[in-house]
């Protein structure tokens, strides 16, 4: 074939033929629903178990059954969210290989809610943490207090609530998005109740950070699918990648086997990176309900907490000496505290913090091991080493510091240290969420893998262009995870199906687009004021 010839194909596709519309309403057979409840069954009494196993261990005796009817509350809700965020995300996953007639749709909705799965499990922890800065500080230290409850429940009714919405209507919204403005809406709130300026609710610079990533990724996906599909016409000039399916018929082998292979790594890189935000509350939900188990990382070992004082002796030295000449008297904490909430350093900053960093050190001393910290202080120690690591990360990041690379690097390994003891993620809790998220996938998919696939161009998606746009949407969550950002499936992957249809010249369809645009700008207003006017509600009533 000609170039021209080949350019004369892949520009003009053939327009959408009712007859290649995929199958969308065939239901799962009895036996995938038994497997479907058994499996949810399972997690359920897993998540039991394993909760009453880790309470056992502290060897705690249990006076009150409320904070457990609490925590139980909480993780079904926190479950929702992911539940949730299975099936309003991965559609987006799914559709590319569902309306290229790659597999059939309950088939691809069921790998893909596996590899999510896998995804959860394999994840790294370090987006879970990076939501959790976001909430403001003293709740997070009285995260078992009744506006720690009210701060996890307000976030999460918010965020499903939204989420439902938009996918009701069908609408490709970022989860991701909801959740970073339902948790901007709680710290608002809570700075307004408290009389403060309502900026000063938020860690606006790790708000900043993480909003560039929600902004941008969405500009990443249309650019770099474009990109990317202009490019495979280039150097692969097989007209049959740039077709569109000839009615039920399955593209060729190995076309069929790029488009599963970037649906799995979609599907990874969401579970991987959108599994995470449920651990980090999951984690709050635990700490504020049963301290004694979940504050502390009773699971480290004696050597690391051995290596932990001596790191923090020297983290102590460099603290002080920025201190020297200024004295306190009393608690430390509120001054730090201060400090963490302002990002403001006075002349307290240092020295509260130097006496602040002594203290840890000695109380980790004092028992020689994390598992053998009494109960009665397990929630104290916890508290004084989250309030250390903030203090040292936001001085690391100051401008108004004059810290050397050394002693960035000594304070960076104390900090480290510190996040070990504090920022874990039990087995279990991955477990649960993985399934969450996992069967979520498998329920409600069809409204938003009808927009992805018939609703943003006017042509039917062509194997290039599916391939294309997951390829790109795989690499983007994936890089995201690495530098520990929460970046959106449905911003990435939607966007990215826009991207090769205006390479193709396909033309997109306005209205869909439009609808989408308006979701994305909505997202965190809605979001913010839906979650602060439900934290200032459950405030009065917890």
């Amino acid at each position: 074939m000609t170039d021209v010839a080949f350019d004369r194909a892949v520009a003009d596709p053939a327009p959408i033929q009712p007859a290649s519309r995929p199958n969308l309403d065939k239901g799962f057979n009895p036996l995938t629903l038994i497997l479907f409840f058994g499996i949810l069954a399972a997690g359920l009494l897993y998540v039991a178990y394993s909760i009453y196993s880790d309470v056992d261990a502290t060897g705690t005796r249990v006076t009150s059954y409320l904070p457990y009817i609490l925590l139980i509350v909480a993780l079904l809700i926190a479950l929702g969210f992911e539940f949730v965020n299975g099936f309003h995300d991965t559609a987006n996953a799914v559709a590319t290989v569902i309306y290229t007639h790659s597999l059939p749709a309950e088939v691809a909705v069921m790998w893909s809610g596996f590899f999510n799965f896998l995804g959860v499990l394999m994840s790294s922890g370090a987006v879970a943490f990076g939501i959790v800065s976001l909430l403001p500080v003293e709740l997070i230290l009285q995260v078992g207090s009744s506006a720690g409850f009210a701060m996890v429940f307000a976030l999460l009714i918010a965020a499903i609530l939204w989420n439902l919405g938009t996918w009701y209507f069908g609408l490709p919204a970022s989860s991701s998005h909801t959740l970073i403005g339902s948790i901007i809406g709680v710290g608002v709130a809570n700075a307004l109740m408290r009389g403060r300026d309502g900026t000063s609710g938020v860690d606006w610079g790790k708000a900043t950070e993480i909003g560039y990533a929600l902004l941008l990724s969405p500009l990443v996906g249309f650019v770099c699918a474009a990109g990317l599909l202009l490019l495979l016409k280039l150097i692969v000039k097989n007209p049959a990648l740039y077709a569109a399916p000839e009615g039920h018929k399955a593209p060729p082998i190995w076309i069929r086997g790029l488009l599963i292979l970037t649906c799995t790594g979609v599907s990874f890189a969401h579970g991987s990176n959108d599994g995470q935000k449920g651990m980090g509350l999951i984690m709050l939900i635990l700490i504020g309900t049963v301290p004694t188990a979940y504050a502390l990382n009773r699971a480290l070992p004696e050597s690391q907490v051995a290596q932990f004082a001596k790191v923090s002796d020297a983290a102590s030295k460099v603290v002080a000496a920025k201190g020297a000449g200024h004295a306190i008297i009393g608690d430390p904490r509120p001054a730090v505290t201060q400090y963490v909430t302002s990002h403001h350093i006075s002349e307290g900053t240092y020295p509260s913090l130097s006496v602040l960093v002594k203290d840890v050190g000695e109380q980790v001393a004092k028992y020689g091991s994390l598992n053998k910290v009494p109960a009665e202080v397990v929630g104290n120690t916890r508290n004084d080493m989250y309030l250390t690591s903030e203090a040292i990360r936001f001085l690391m990041k100051d401008k108004e510091n004059d810290l050397s690379k050394e002693e960035v690097a000594t304070l960076n390994a104390y900090k480290g240290g510190l996040d070990s003891a504090t920022k874990f993620i039990p087995t279990w809790v991955k477990v649960a969420v993985a399934i969450a998220l996992g069967l979520g996938t498998m329920i409600g998919w069809k409204r938003i893998v009808v927009t992805v696939g018939e609703k943003i161009g006017k042509t039917h998606l062509t194997y290039a262009q599916g391939a294309s746009a997951e390829l790109v949407a795989a690499a983007t969550i994936g890089a995201a995870d690495v530098f520990g950002l929460p970046v959106s499936t449905t911003h990435v992957l939607s966007s990215g199906v826009a991207g090769t249809m205006a390479a193709n010249g396909s033309g997109l369809q306005v209205a869909t687009i439009r609808n989408m645009v308006m979701a994305w700008v909505l997202t965190l207003p809605v979001a913010i004021l839906l979650s602060g006017t439900l934290y200032v509600i459950f405030s009065r009533i917890f």
